[in-house]
């Protein structure tokens, strides 16, 4: 009888989508055969606005092509040729694990605690698979030096308290349904998932009848599938706009006067927190620089015609309620802080804090308690007390004695040890995703500099190329785990284990706890728990804090339940109270107002590159340095022809959308190359620069939707032609 006429049973299991640091946190159904997952689908639980179902995309749904890719890693492998060679014979896990354990301990006992280092990586996160597991061996085994930030966000985590005082400035997402007029200011939710379900609730908005604006060199997914118009502007110039609509609203007094005299302070002479410091109206007047920030000006450095940027002031400033949604490519940039803060002001100076369908826009934790848990795995404390930036990995290798306070070091005066061991977990960030990648090599193939590199993943990735040992890891499927969601999200989500690990590979945990046996700490690792007692303990920390009705192990189990929501019937509002009664609900900033000008940064005492008010401040690497008028001018040209209005909604406000278009030169201009395209990191906040040849195949209208992908956790290294992906 054929296989075909057996018909064996198939097992469908509800399990979240494996949790990388994706931007989503997704439900997927995993059909079961013999062992083996078969097929996957995604959410089909009732569907609603208050709880929408968690739809994978394309890139889950398609997860069984790593699951059972032949490149996985299957077995322990130790290095034989010179580091980065890519050169391994496969060895026992007993000699792996006494290898790593041995060189922990001599690190330990010859430099040092603070000489042993756990990168950042993200490429698994849920709570019992991914670095986190790492960092608690770690801290039970005396500490490692430790790191602060992100890759993703970093200029925005800094920036957005210098205003608000916090990190929780965005509405609950169902609360977009209540905007007039949206921007997505290098924002792509339709590909970087910033959440899963936004691109949702912007399309929800539009057909409720906001107008969405996307500001964006690149025509990415969101701008032709969200918006209902595109406006192409120069890469590293987003400041330099942002500041030209607030001197069309200050100059058209069509900022929201009451709110900043009463909310707000830093905007003009009559509210400045230091004498005779320069504020922002100062700036945008150019009363100290004699450079009134106009249209105009603005024109010249962003190539957006000025009466575009005029128009967009206008409308924002006009159509209460508003949202200025900001992503993460543009603060990863020389002086991203600028852009991060002018967004801030812009929401502030508009007065679309604190209400419903606005948005305060910075890092926009979502009200009122911040949202996601992200790491409730206890870590346990770490006894050393130096941390550094997670960029600065590569100086901390080379220079340690030389970094103070001054290049980010906290907790010590200066840090002590070089690194000297690192144990890179679920990250592939020391090659592919770091700058300046051939130094990076570089310093890694110095056995003198790192003198051990244990590396624990999927696949063979650059980072792994660089690996003493490389410890097999297995996937999210092959373990027990669990997650909440991502930065937005009102769930929890079960991971349960549904297929064995191929070969020798183990998950994070157990291969953490394996070498803390060797340690002589596996008691205080695992306190008697394994995987899945683990996830029981975590869903009893959801329950006991955002999810009291959140069902047991058991029943999510037995009645395959897969995610567990929290509805949202009345969206949160940051800001609401503040707003209402800034006295007796004061933000946690100095002055308990909207910071516009920040006196903290004003002490620094380093206003060229640390403004104490937001300023467009030109990239020292600016490809746009030199620009000639006639460049700027065909630029502009360009961008007039290339916004995309749509018709407008039967609910949308007078005058939108009205932005001539004419197919014919477009395509002229196309054929004569005058539209200018250049990198700007606006999807996910790890995502590549266009090469030349994506260059030119956009210029040709060849969709360049696959050109910037989030990153993944442990794909494999393709062989020679084939680009291997930037991971985490």
């Amino acid at each position: 009888m054929s296989r075909s006429n057996l018909q064996l049973p198939i097992t469908k299991i509800r399990v979240g989508c494996p949790a990388h640091n994706c931007g989503g946190r997704c439900l997927l159904i995993a059909h079961i055969e013999d062992g083996k997952i078969v097929r996957l689908d995604t959410d089909d639980r009732p569907d609603t606005i208050a709880a929408p179902q968690l739809r994978a995309c394309a890139r889950g749904r398609a997860y069984l092509r790593r699951q059972y890719h032949p490149d996985r890693l299957l077995y322990p492998l130790k290095r034989v040729g010179k580091r980065g060679e890519g050169k391994f014979v496969r060895i026992s896990w007993d000699e792996a694990l006494g290898e790593v354990s041995s060189q922990m301990v001599r690190i330990k006992s010859e430099y040092g605690n603070d000489a042993l280092f756990v990168p950042y990586g993200t490429g698994s996160y849920n709570q019992l698979n991914g670095s986190h597991v790492a960092r608690r061996l770690m801290n039970l085994f005396g500490g490692c030096l430790g790191i602060y930030n992100s890759y993703s966000w970093g200029a925005t985590n800094i920036a957005t308290p210098t205003v608000y005082g916090t990190l929780v400035t965005g509405n609950q997402r169902q609360d977009w349904l209540n905007s007039r007029y949206i921007i997505m200011w290098g924002w792509n939710p339709a590909e970087m998932r910033d959440g899963t379900n936004s691109d949702y609730f912007i399309k929800l908005a539009r057909e409720n009848g906001a107008h969405v604006v996307c500001i964006d060199p690149r025509h990415s997914l969101s701008a032709a599938a969200l918006a209902d118009e595109w406006i192409p502007i120069r890469p590293g110039t987003d400041a330099a706009m942002m500041s030209a609509m607030a001197y069309v609203m200050l100059t058209e007094n069509l900022h929201d006067a009451d709110f900043v005299r009463t909310h707000c302070v830093g905007f003009d002479a009559s509210q400045m927190p230091v004498e005779g410091a320069e504020s922002y109206s100062d700036y945008l007047l150019g009363a100290r620089d004699g450079i009134p920030k106009t249209p105009e000006w603005a024109e010249a450095i962003t190539a957006v015609p000025a009466a575009t940027i005029a128009r967009i002031a206008r409308e924002y400033a006009t159509s209460k309620p508003a949202a200025l949604v900001q992503g993460y490519g543009m603060q990863r940039r020389a002086y991203g802080e600028q852009v991060v803060r002018a967004g801030c002001v812009l929401a502030a100076i508009s007065g679309n804090v604190g209400i419903s369908g606005g948005w305060a826009s910075g890092l926009g934790l979502q009200a009122d308690d911040g949202g996601p848990h992200w790491t409730v795995f206890p870590l346990g404390e770490n006894p050393v007390r130096a941390s550094i930036p997670v960029f600065l990995w590569t100086e901390a290798c080379l220079r340690a004695q030389a970094l103070t306070s001054a290049e980010g070091v906290l907790g010590v005066p200066r840090l002590q040890n070089n690194i000297k061991l690192i144990y890179a977990v679920a990250t592939n960030c020391l090659i592919n995703q770091h700058a300046d990648v051939n130094r990076s090599a570089e310093i890694l193939r110095d056995e003198s500099k790192v003198e051990f590199i244990v590396v624990q993943d999927n696949f063979l990735t650059p980072t792994g190329m660089f690996a003493d040992i490389i410890l097999p890891a297995c996937t999210q499927f092959e373990t027990w785990g669990v997650e909440d969601g991502w930065k937005y999200g009102d769930e929890v989500i079960l991971q349960p284990k549904l297929v064995e690990p191929p070969g020798e590979s183990k998950s994070d945990y157990q291969i953490c706890a394996d070498l803390a046996e060797r340690l002589g700490i596996r008691e205080a690792f695992t306190e008697g728990r394994d995987e899945k007692d683990w996830v029981e303990w975590c869903l009893d920390v959801f329950r006991s804090t955002r999810f009291p009705e959140l069902p047991t192990l058991d029943e999510f189990i037995e009645k395959n339940l897969g995610a567990y929501s929290n509805p949202v019937t009345n969206p949160k509002i940051a800001f609401a109270d503040f707003r209402a009664d800034p006295m007796k609900y004061p933000l946690n900033t100095p002055s308990g107002k909207i910071e516009i000008f920040s006196k903290k940064l004003h002490d620094m005492g380093n206003p060229n590159e640390i403004p104490a008010v937001p300023k467009y401040i030109q990239e020292w690497e600016s490809p746009f340095r030199a620009s000639s008028a006639s460049t700027v001018e065909a630029l502009v040209d360009s961008n007039r022809i290339t916004e995309t209005p749509r018709k407008p909604k039967k609910n949308a406000p007078s005058g939108f959308g009205k932005t001539p278009f004419d197919s014919a030169a477009k395509r002229r201009r196309l054929r004569s190359g005058r539209i200018h395209f250049a990198s700007h990191r606006t999807s996910h906040p790890c995502a590549s620069p266009l090469h030349a040849r994506q260059q030119r195949l956009a210029a040709r209208g060849i969709s360049a939707a696959n050109f910037h992908q989030p990153d993944r956790r442990r794909r494999k290294r393709h062989p020679r032609r084939r680009p291997c992906p930037r991971v985490e």
